[in-house]
């Protein structure tokens, strides 16, 4: 199961609020939002609409308790217990990146790992070789893990995981995964990311540069 576009708006939305709310709001209507994440006004609406989100026509919306529901959609009020699997480069640096998670009530209890070199390096949370995921995720009653594994292991780990309990994962590495229905995966492929970012960056500047053509010759044409 993939996860929803309208998801991922009411993160952005939500960036987008607690600024409004640091520079000093306390209303926000839903073009001003829009504006500010980059979409319509009417697709704010509809959104907040789907999540009973309520404001008022001549008001606006009010950010503390938008802020609030979303919070409360995300189980912010709620510590989510984490698990990770591989401790190569991505599963080192996700360990250490505490504060963010611990921000949103995130907690990363454990990682896992088939090296044992790695097993006994230094990291931020316990790490346990992989013969001992499944009991420890039935035994903590963990719904969501993070995949930063080889491809070759990829699915293999996954279907463990999703064996043990596991509800939920963050997939690092460059496989699709086949999962059961009701299993949710989101998929983060860095390169893919990157690659993104340069094809959005070069088009933008090709079409930039041909407009600016078309304009230096009809400006040449009138003169």
């Amino acid at each position: 199961m993939q996860i929803k576009k309208n998801i991922k708006r009411l993160l952005l939305y939500r960036l987008c609020l607690v600024k409004f709310k640091e520079m000093g709001f306390n209303k926000v209507f839903s073009y001003n939002l829009g504006f500010e994440a980059g979409v319509s006004a009417e697709q704010i609406r509809k959104d907040f609409s789907h999540f009973k989100i309520t404001g008022n026509k001549k008001g606006g919306y009010d950010i503390d308790e938008v802020l609030e529901k979303l919070n409360y959609i995300f189980r912010r009020n709620e510590w989510q217990k984490v698990i990770i699997v591989g401790m190569g480069n991505i599963g080192r640096a996700l360990s250490h990146y505490e504060c963010g998670f611990t921000e949103r009530k995130q907690y990363i209890v454990a990682g896992f790992e088939i090296d044992p070199v790695k097993i006994k390096k230094t990291y931020n949370v316990p790490v346990f070789p992989m013969s001992t995921m499944q009991d420890y995720i039935r035994s903590n009653s963990i719904r969501i893990a993070i995949m930063a594994v080889p491809s070759i292991s990829a699915q293999e780990v996954c279907t463990q995981l999703v064996d043990s309990g596991i509800k939920g994962i963050m997939n690092f590495s460059p496989v699709l995964l086949q999962v059961p229905k009701g299993i949710i995966v989101n998929n983060i492929n860095l390169c893919d990311e990157l690659e993104i970012v340069v094809y959005t960056a070069v088009n933008f500047k090709n079409h930039y540069d041909a407009h600016k053509a078309e304009g230096i010759i009809s400006v040449g044409k009138k003169i």
